[in-house]
């Protein structure tokens, strides 16, 4: 386990980069600020990492402090690569999609397999370089550093791009592309460990409709219901799998819910593809556990994102559409390779 020791901006520097500094951390905002005093990043899905270097001698630490260089060898050789003899970055790891779009389950899924090679260092600060400590420089500046050392492309390193003002039309831009959603930070001031009052992230919300094919049976304290299990129709009308939501739902309307869906019950499972193994879901075991629904009802959710395999994150309960039919709840599938040959069709 790495030893932590806190490094403090605009105090006294040394020939070698600190041991470890305590992250600046964000808090959660509804909307990204406007302004010209604000630069506006793109809201990585990956593991936050600092980088180190001092001289041969090259380490990334986690958020906490932890010395997790031996897991990324590729990363580890592509910085020593940089033309310095010492520095300190904060970045964020990340497996990225073929269309850009950065990747937690892909990340997971190349830790879980060895399979780290292909993973991006986006850097998007500089605390230490070649004997200055940086932090205590303007935002603005230390990003004009580090865009400089890293001008030429770098396989497995790359700047983190960013806009100056009008946060709301970014986070709008930044939304249509399904990404995570903004980091907006302050372009005049010194890196703050552990702060988190000086950056602020928006995030990436969708609204939508789903089918309720089933619910599971409480836990703990929580009366009445569990989670509902959402579907949808794809355009050859098969009910797919969309995941589940718990989140949001008060007391009065879970007891609602109960009512509204024990004279549906059915004891066949609705869907025509079955929710992935890897899902909550998916085993045999978990799957004999749900109570299954005719699919007439329709809820609304917020959710965040899709995964990979076309289930909801981040979902939060909205209400009952009584409004809309379930046979209208159609959307087309993203991702329509990852569903072949998985799952089961009934016929």
């Amino acid at each position: 386990m790495a030893r932590k020791t806190e490094a403090k901006p605009g105090g006294p520097v040394s020939g070698h980069p600190p041991k470890w500094v305590e992250p600046q951390l964000t808090h959660l905002v509804d909307e990204a600020p406007a302004g010209p005093d604000w630069i506006h990043e793109i809201k990585y899905d990956g593991y936050r990492m600092h980088a180190r270097i001092d001289g041969g001698d090259v380490r990334l630490l986690t958020r906490t402090g932890l010395d997790w260089s031996h897991r990324y060898r590729h990363t580890i050789n592509a910085l020593r690569l940089l033309p310095v003899m010492s520095a300190y970055l904060d970045g964020e790891l990340c497996a990225v999609r073929p269309d850009g779009i950065t990747s937690f389950s892909r990340l997971q899924a190349a830790m879980d397999e060895g399979r780290t090679d292909d993973l991006v260092f986006f850097a998007f600060d500089l605390l230490y370089l070649d004997g200055e400590n940086t932090a205590s420089l303007p935002l603005l500046e230390r990003k004009e550093r580090l865009q400089s050392l890293l001008a030429r492309d770098m396989d497995g390193v790359r700047f983190s791009e960013h806009v100056l003002g009008d946060g709301p039309l970014f986070r709008e831009h930044a939304c249509r592309l399904a990404l995570e959603g903004a980091i907006s930070k302050r372009i005049d001031r010194a890196y703050a460990p552990g702060d988190r009052g000086l950056w602020v992230k928006s995030k990436c919300l969708n609204r939508e409709e789903f089918v309720v094919v089933g619910w599971t049976d409480p836990t703990g304290s929580r009366p009445h219901i569990g989670s509902l299990l959402l579907g949808y129709y794809t355009n050859d009308r098969a009910m797919h799998y969309a995941g589940r939501v718990g989140t949001g739902i008060t007391v009065a309307e879970l007891k609602r819910l109960a009512r509204r869906l024990k004279p549906l019950q059915a004891s066949e499972m609705p869907l025509d593809i079955a929710p992935p193994r890897e899902s909550r879901f998916g085993s045999p075991l978990e799957l004999a556990r749900v109570h299954w629904v005719r699919p007439e009802l329709v809820v609304e959710v917020t959710y965040l994102s899709w995964t990979e395999d076309n289930l909801l994150r981040q979902v939060s309960y909205q209400g009952e559409r009584e409004d809309k039919p379930a046979r209208d709840v159609v959307r087309a599938i993203p991702y329509p390779e990852r569903h072949r040959g998985k799952g089961r069709r009934r016929h």
